[in-house]
């Protein structure tokens, strides 16, 4: 298995309103570890749609612009659905460290959303430290992970 440090890594990273507050811990943690953030919004606790921003970190991705992808909701679940309709996004609602780790070792995720009513603070900044932390296995992943993408 690939794992340890990959280094600093340019991320995107969005959220709707009910995220917002855990966007702000998670894009400070990303920045003092010396990551390039580009925060994509929202900016405050305003009621706006999250699909917007699941699909500006998708989209984000799978342009090149970031090599990772984080989004941030109520429930980590719609953003996720929005940033994976993006193709070339491989996007897994996780949360916690194993979650993470998983999705990035056999999915090989590229965007990783967390519900921000369901997952505290604490928590999120592990997961997102073992996200960033685990590479991908390949091996009997690779074929599986090339099926996804195949999918229109």
């Amino acid at each position: 298995m690939v794992t340890g440090t990959l280094g600093p890594m340019r991320i995107a990273i969005g959220s709707d309103h009910a995220g917002f507050e855990l966007k702000a811990v998670l894009a400070t943690h990303l920045l003092a570890g010396h990551h390039e953030v580009t925060d994509l919004g929202t900016d405050s606790t305003e009621s706006v749609d999250y699909p917007d921003y699941g699909e500006a970190v998708g989209r984000a991705v799978a342009d090149g612009r970031a090599e990772l992808g984080v989004g941030v909701c109520g429930s980590g679940i719609g953003i996720c659905m929005a940033a994976g309709k993006v193709p070339g996004v491989r996007a897994a609602t996780v949360h916690d460290v194993t979650s993470a780790r998983l999705a990035r070792a056999h999915n090989d995720a590229n965007v990783m959303c967390v519900g921000a009513r369901f997952t505290g603070p604490q928590v999120a900044l592990d997961a997102i430290d073992a996200f960033l932390a685990t590479g991908f296995d390949g091996g009997r992943h690779t074929g599986r992970v090339a099926k996804i993408d195949a999918i229109t």
